[in-house]
């Protein structure tokens, strides 16, 4: 049976080294961007090179109609589902909770919370042998934030992925008898673009020194983890929160 995986935010950062590393182990890849449709098409492109099948689909998480039209074309383009990577996330500038406004927290928790909700609620609806399907696999992207607050930063960018670690704990429950297995990964300091978004783009440099292992990930040392849940040789893992963060 072919793998068919739909990884959300995949135009940059750790979607996109996943897409093309779900690619090299034999995943067709739907690549969901919000805006950049050229760096979306890019990863197809290195999906095909690969010798798989890929799409771009559009779509914003936070939007439910846009959701379900997503998951539609995804149907249509690569036929059914298979697995799922809750990766679309934000940040926003550092700043202290007294700081922020009911605008920031509302697009924080859309994107990083509600978003992965409703992207996994299409796939349950499409992978759960209680619908009709043969099983599957989710990952959700939480982060090490969850555990560490990051205080005077983004509090509220780690109390979302607090909510999405509280999600994958208890969509496992939810799904295990269904034939999907749900987990998370917690990437710690890694080296994307998401910290300029937040303002800090020497972040990853600034904080090394405080990571045991002295030294910032990389968006394919991510992928390796998130790939390998999605695969047989993780059958029988889930309600797993895996921590890649070179020991932070």
């Amino acid at each position: 049976m072919e793998r068919v995986v739909l990884i959300t935010g995949a135009s940059r950062g750790i979607g996109a080294a996943t897409a093309r590393l779900a690619a090299a182990r034999g995943w067709s890849v739907a690549v969901n961007y919000t805006a950049n449709e050229e760096a979306a098409q890019q990863v197809v492109e290195a999906v095909k090179a690969a010798g798989r099948r890929a799409t771009a689909v559009q779509a914003d998480v936070a939007d439910e109609r846009q959701v379900v039209r997503m998951f539609e074309q995804v149907d249509s383009q690569l036929g059914r589902l298979t697995d799922l990577v809750n990766n679309a996330g934000v940040v926003d500038v550092a700043a202290r909770v007294d700081e922020m406004s009911g605008e920031r927290l509302q697009r924080m928790f859309g994107i990083n919370v509600i978003g992965s909700i409703l992207c996994a609620r299409e796939a349950v609806r499409r992978m759960s042998t209680r619908h009709g399907g043969s099983g599957g696999a989710i990952v959700n992207v939480s982060s090490a934030a969850s555990r560490l607050g990051s205080p005077a930063q983004y509090v509220d960018y780690a109390a979302a992925k607090g909510a999405i670690d509280a999600f994958t704990l208890g969509l496992a429950k939810e799904v295990a008898a269904e034939g999907i297995r749900v987990n998370a990964v917690r990437p710690g300091l890694i080296e994307t673009d998401i910290h300029a978004s937040g303002g800090i783009p020497d972040r990853v440099k600034q904080l090394a020194h405080h990571v045991p292992m002295q030294r910032g990930g990389t968006a394919d040392e991510v992928a390796q983890a998130i790939v390998w849940l999605l695969s047989p040789e993780a059958s029988y893992t889930t309600m797993s929160l895996l921590d890649v963060s070179g020991g932070r």
